[in-house]
């Protein structure tokens, strides 16, 4: 998976490149900060599993869907780096799943019901579903035993969450369009984008303490076979779990932590959004 999704992310960078628009620069940070803070926000679904919102198809809308690729991906470095979860041998397959499969199956959709809703709902239903299944696909296919009624209740409870998703997914959508008209085709002004920063961190440093602490559906499919207990930690993270582990206060460990990754990936996301829009720029420069 990583053979794959390396040149992978390399391509659509270069794409991302060709499509930049300057005026998108600031909402890359901003967007990637809001999706790595509502990924924190686990909210119970059935028995004993949690789920969260994937933000695939939400950054595919707003960015477009090669820039969405790369903010989801920086996301995900982040969450694996810094905070010692999903891990660096899982975050080739990850960025595949969620990066670029649940990335563009979220836009198609969108794109064929020319943006409405029902394309925003489908899409976000959409791109959780393409996640979620591949990764049961590769879990299945590295030989972990899964007995039918499991992969059943696995299925329905991914079904459920697809649905959470696209709910959320319209929800936000439908704000940002009333925040600020047209802020989705042209995100001129940072009026909405603001609005969306302070939810972030809103999320990042209090909603994480309301957040279910169940297992979401793949960590599940991990613990209960048992593969979880072989991941090794090579190093640790002073942030690791989500948890500033210099802070004795259990709240405040959690909200500076959640603050502390937020602003990591604003400044990424920034830092790649102008590099790619001053790569693009570049050209024009030279020939003028």
């Amino acid at each position: 998976m990583d053979a794959i999704a390396v040149p992978s992310i390399a391509c659509l960078a270069r794409r991302a490149q060709r499509e930049c628009d300057h005026h998108r620069v600031p909402l890359m940070g901003v967007m990637g900060a809001f999706i790595f803070a509502a990924q924190m926000i686990n909210f119970p679904v059935g028995t004993g599993t949690s789920s969260h919102l994937v933000g695939g198809a939400l950054l595919s809308f707003t960015l477009g869907p090669a820039a969405a690729s790369i903010v989801m991906t920086a996301i995900l470095a982040t969450q694996a780096l810094v905070f010692q979860d999903g891990g660096l041998l899982a975050l080739g397959a990850n960025i595949f799943n969620m990066a670029i499969a649940g990335v563009f199956a979220g836009y198609l959709p969108y794109v064929l019901l020319r943006g409405g809703r029902a394309g925003v709902f489908a899409g976000g239903v959409l791109s959780l579903l393409a996640s979620a299944g591949l990764a049961l696909m590769e879990l299945i296919q590295s030989g972990v035993r899964m007995p039918r009624p499991a992969l059943a209740i696995s299925i329905a409870l991914f079904a459920v969450s697809a649905l959470i998703e696209g709910a959320i997914t319209v929800a936000v959508m439908q704000a940002l369009e009333k925040i600020q008209p047209g802020f989705i085709r042209q995100p001129r002004g940072m009026r909405a984008g603001a609005i969306v920063g302070a939810a972030a961190a809103g999320l990042a440093g209090l909603g994480i303490w309301f957040a279910s602490a169940r297992p979401d559906g793949i960590q599940k499919l991990s613990l209960d076979p048992g593969i979880a207990s072989h991941a090794r930690a090579f190093l640790t993270s002073p942030i690791a779990e989500y948890k500033l582990q210099l802070v004795s206060s259990p709240f405040l460990a959690k909200s500076l932590a959640g603050l502390i990754g937020l602003l990591i990936v604003y400044v990424v996301c920034l830092g790649l959004s102008r590099i790619l829009s001053g790569a693009r720029q570049l050209p024009q420069q030279e020939v003028a």
